[in-house]
Order: structure tokens, then C-alpha cells, then sequence
């Protein structure tokens, strides 16, 4: 068997007990064999400033380097007023640049929200599906996926207990290892 695609799914929310952070545990242990999932927080990251280009900081680099060395990539993001929280906007405008240079490039991406509520964070999802395209590789179209209900999808431990959303997610990822494979091929 090849060796497994590199995946990193870049979590959106900066909260140590978030339900993106558990999604993105869940996905890595859920992966078929021909991914690896690699789960990526933005804590400590810094803020975007185009004065900083040309001498980036460390961890924009090794933000950007994480990615470019990867074959696709998950952003996982909760919803926040009606879209995608400061940081996981700030980590796209770092790894996007400089222009002409986004470590998204060619990238197959793949994106999931998710929400307690009943919409699963369908309009961050919109502004992701609104953002990526002129940044990145291939964004899968289909399925879409916006995860509802979460809340009380995970044990004490944050161990996915909920099997609708096991199947939802296994679903998930098995389309996106057909279209990694695909996009690497």
C-alpha cells in the first residue's frame, strides 16, 4: 500500500475543550488508511501584518511550511456572528501570503463547520467557500458538510460518542480521501 496522503486540519477555535478541536481528533482517528490527519491549533499564532512580509515571524513560516509540506487540506471552523472566527481568518491571510505565494496552492481543501445549534455553521461555511477558492487548490463541492448538534456529541474525555455524526464524518472523509487522491494523482 502507497504511503498515506498528509492531511492538516487547521482548527478554528482557540477554546482547549472546543467542539472543532474534538471534530478534528475524531476525523484523525476516523481517516481511512490512505490518509494521515495531522490536527493543527492556531494558539500562539500572531496577527497578519503585511509590515512583517518580509521578514516573517517564526510562526508564520512554520504555519506556512506545515502546509505546503502536506497533500490537502481540512479547515474545521465553529461559527462565530454569523462567520469565521478572527483567528482561523488571520491563519488563511498569513498562510495565503505573500501574494502569488499561498501555501494553499494546490492544495485540495476540504471544509466543515459545526455548531451546538441547529444550522452546524452553514454561514461560516459560505465565507470559507467564499474565501478559499482564489487562495487554494480545489475546494470539494460535494458533500458539504455542516455538523449540528454537536454539543452533545462527545463524552467527559472528548471521545465521539455520537454515532450519526460518526457516520457523517466517516462519509466525509472517505470522499475526501477519493478527492486528495485524485488532486495528488
Amino acid at each position: 500500500m502507497p504511503a498515506p496522503y498528509s492531511i492538516v486540519a487547521l482548527v478554528g477555535s482557540l477554546r482547549k475543550e472546543s467542539f472543532t478541536l474534538k471534530i478534528a481528533k475524531a476525523m484523525a482517528k476516523l481517516a481511512p488508511a490512505s490518509l494521515k490527519i495531522e490536527v493543527a491549533t492556531l494558539e500562539g499564532l500572531s496577527f497578519f501584518n503585511q509590515d512583517l512580509e518580509a521578514n516573517p515571524p517564526a510562526d508564520w513560516l512554520a504555519l506556512r511550511e506545515k502546509l505546503k509540506a502536506s497533500n490537502g487540506v481540512l479547515i474545521l471552523t465553529p461559527e462565530y456572528n454569523r462567520s469565521i472566527p478572527g483567528v482561523l481568518k488571520n491563519a488563511i491571510d498569513i498562510a495565503s501570503r505573500p501574494y502569488g505565494q499561498s501555501s494553499f496552492l494546490g492544495k485540495p481543501v476540504g471544509l466543515i463547520s459545526n455548531s451546538p445549534g441547529p444550522l452546524g455553521g452553514v454561514a461560516a461555511a459560505k465565507h470559507l467557500q467564499n474565501i478559499m477558492p482564489g487562495i487554494s487548490g480545489p475546494v470539494m463541492g460535494q458533500p458539504e458538510i455542516y455538523l449540528n448538534g454537536v454539543g452533545d456529541a462527545f463524552d467527559g474525555q472528548g471521545e465521539l460518542t455520537k454515532d450519526a455524526l460518526k457516520t457523517v464524518l466517516q462519509q466525509y472523509l472517505d470522499a475526501f480521501a477519493v478527492f486528495v487522491a485524485k488532486q495528488n494523482g
